[in-house]
């Protein structure tokens, strides 16, 4: 639990970074309402912008929790030791592995989180108030907003946890290897496993998420507003 919880303050201070970035780079006025296919793009920014952060967060994460689920010899003692373990045997590109998958991950899913957020903030909004939702109907917005984003998310999320917790070698092509190698051997349905947990997780997680960032966001209007 320790590496999703460094990593997870930075990481959604960067995406929330790049979606704002992804906006203005399409406004041609700063109270310019977006399109859906616009705030899909700027979604899709902010997940090329979380990936530096969330490829050796997630990297570390999985192979201890392949290890605390496996009866074989234990590898590693934490975080700090998988990073020191993993930039021995093969540099800081052993760390970052799986980062094309990643990619994979988050920027459609990114998207979809965001575009289909901002849709909902606009259809549960009073007529001409989209800043002024409820705490109640944000945690709606943001959780089923989570629910879209793992739906884009859970097939590309096996992938990259597979090829992340692969021996080395195993996959010499990368994801697609590790594609076919679930294909042939497991079908279709292996791309999903998992997917209920996900789900339940998924609407309360980010509905906290959005409650936060729009509490945030409104306090520091407040406190500084001309910045």
């Amino acid at each position: 639990m320790a590496a999703p919880l460094v990593g997870v303050t930075p990481m959604f201070a960067v995406c929330f970074l790049g979606f704002g970035i992804g906006k203005k780079l399409q406004q041609k006025h700063p109270d310019e309402a977006l399109t859906a296919v616009q705030l899909f793009n700027a979604g899709m920014l902010s997940g090329v912008f979380t990936t530096a952060i969330m490829t050796p967060g997630e990297r570390i994460k999985c192979l201890l929790q392949v290890q605390a689920a496996g009866t074989g010899p234990k590898l590693y003692n934490g975080p700090v030791d998988v990073v020191k373990v993993l930039y021995k045997e093969g540099g800081i590109r052993s760390i970052y592995k799986g980062t094309c998958a990643t990619l994979l991950r988050d920027v459609p899913a990114s998207g979809m989180y965001f575009m289909t957020y901002e849709w909902l903030k606009r259809s549960l909004a009073p007529e001409g108030k989209v800043n002024e939702l409820s705490p109640l109907r944000i945690i709606v917005a943001g959780g089923l907003a989570g629910m879209f984003n793992w739906l884009v998310a859970i097939g590309p999320d096996v992938l990259k946890s597979r090829l992340q917790t692969a021996p080395e070698g195993k996959y010499p092509k990368g994801i697609r290897s590790v594609f076919v190698d679930i294909m042939r051997n497991e079908g279709p349905s292996a791309l999903f496993k998992g997917a209920a947990p996900v789900m339940i997780r998924a609407f309360p997680a980010n509905a906290a998420c959005f409650l936060g960032y729009e509490v945030a966001m409104k306090f520091l209007n407040y406190i500084a507003p001309n910045l």
